[in-house]
């Protein structure tokens, strides 16, 4: 949530469905729902961006880890390690 937190983010009232349960123990334990629902949310979205930039780049990852496979690394020789 990088980006809300550097940038003033305009919030928008939403209505939920949650586990009565659980939205209960979490008030009970002073756990700010809408704070917990966004953060749960922000990480849905990234990983979700995460998968879709790996699918959509399958193919070049590929051909550079063939590359490394069959010539090594790039500039390997000017390693000091």
């Amino acid at each position: 949530m990088q980006a809300a937190e550097t940038t003033k983010s305009i919030r928008k009232p939403t209505n939920l469905s949650l586990d009565s349960t659980l939205l209960k123990e979490a008030k009970s334990l002073g756990i700010n729902v809408s704070r917990s629902a966004e953060a749960g949310i922000a990480e849905a979205v990234r990983l979700h961006k995460q998968k879709k930039w790996l699918n959509e780049n399958v193919e070049a990852l590929e051909s550079s880890s063939a590359y490394v496979e069959t010539n090594g690394l790039p500039l390997a020789r000017h390693r000091q390690f």
